[in-house]
């Protein structure tokens, strides 16, 4: 356990910055984990971890899929950083848990007591987190059981869990909330919409947003490596695309040209939601001049970006994918309410029932 340093506490969570010195707790190496509640914290007993998707496949991958040493792997970056902060991805996830204590300076001044279970929204990647032991591994979903606790800094942000949504479910979703929020800013009546890995959880709420959007003279591309699973299906048969194309985004030329077979004057709006790198170019070669691309994907070089779309003589606008944006709980959760057949997938892939590997 890490020894606490008496640090003039700040609102950001300086005060718990180990080294390097003077870096935010996003970009610091190493944060301070005790579980000790200062006054203006929140200090919560953590039950379930969503590591994101561009982590945990990269963490999976390295561990050959087997979930006693993805759990052991996880276990040794928290014990390294004091945060769930993979080393090579850059991104963490989130936390459900339940608040155990208030800092003095805030109680009264939030919407919290102490007992209200909560979902993190602010990364792992920037949240203290000490872990006590993990009791199990979902390798089909990047959900992992922990005792535990963590701390929320006075400018985090959370959600109290809703009711009439699996909270396993409301993790599952809270946890790409930015993406339809920010697809349902971009997106306008009649523009074409291309959704890159439209069949992950992050790529269905945004082809849900992007298609009431854009409205019947509008268009949705979904793209994904397959269009055979469960949720490539589901988009087809809900309508919430116009062309479902099956191509691998890592080809630019292939991907982008099957686009322009569909939608020959291009993307007026490319989402980029995929968990694997090296799909920059598709999406800058699938978007028309003046147009958009919105990186929401973790796995996104933005040197490869800005220098492919440079290197190909694209005039474009490219937006780094924001995890917050107002409101973007709320959009995501309704979204769900809006769409019984997403929440119904996502209630058979991220509610209790479904069976977790033992880790």
């Amino acid at each position: 356990m890490s020894v606490i340093v008496r640090r003039t506490l700040h609102p950001l969570g300086t005060h718990r910055v180990i080294e390097p010195a003077g870096a935010m707790p996003q970009t610091a190496w190493r944060l301070d984990n005790t579980p000790v509640c200062h006054e203006n914290e929140i200090l919560c007993d953590v039950e379930t971890l969503n590591i994101d998707s561009a982590s945990f496949k990269q963490i999976c991958d390295a561990c050959a899929g087997d979930a006693e040493r993805i759990a052991e792997h996880v276990a040794g970056i928290v014990r390294e950083r004091g945060k769930q902060h993979n080393p090579v991805t850059g991104s963490g996830g989130m936390f459900i848990g339940r608040v155990r204590e208030i800092g003095a300076q805030l109680r009264g001044s939030i919407d919290l007591a102490a007992g209200d279970r909560i979902a993190s929204l602010v990364s792992l990647t920037l949240t203290p987190l000490h872990i006590d032991a993990i009791a199990r591994i979902d390798v089909a979903t990047g959900r992992i059981w922990i005792r535990g606790s963590a701390i929320l800094f006075e400018r985090g942000l959370y959600a109290k869990l809703p009711a009439d949504i699996d909270e396993n479910v409301a993790l599952a979703v809270l946890d790409v909330a930015g993406a339809p929020a920010q697809v349902r800013r971009l997106c306008r009546p009649g523009q074409t919409v291309v959704v890159i890995g439209a069949d992950g959880k992050s790529g269905m709420l945004a082809c849900a947003q992007a298609k009431e959007r854009v409205g019947t003279s509008g268009c949705v591309i979904g793209v994904a490596p397959s269009g055979s699973t469960t949720s490539a299906q589901l988009l087809r048969d809900a309508h919430l695309v116009d062309h479902f194309i099956v191509a691998d985004a890592r080809d630019a030329l292939a991907m982008s040209e099957a686009v322009h077979r569909v939608a020959p004057h291009l993307a007026d709006v490319t989402i980029n939601c995929v968990n694997v790198p090296g799909t920059e170019l598709a999406s800058i070669l699938s978007t028309k001049d003046d147009g958009v691309v919105y990186f929401f994907s973790m796995s996104t070089s933005f040197t490869a970006a800005a220098l492919g779309a440079e290197g190909v003589g694209k005039d474009i606008t490219m937006i780094v994918g924001n995890g917050y944006a107002k409101g973007h709980a709320e959009i995501a959760l309704q979204t769900l309410r809006d769409y019984p057949s997403i929440h119904a997938y996502f209630n058979a892939k991220y509610a209790t029932p479904h069976e977790p590997i033992e880790g």
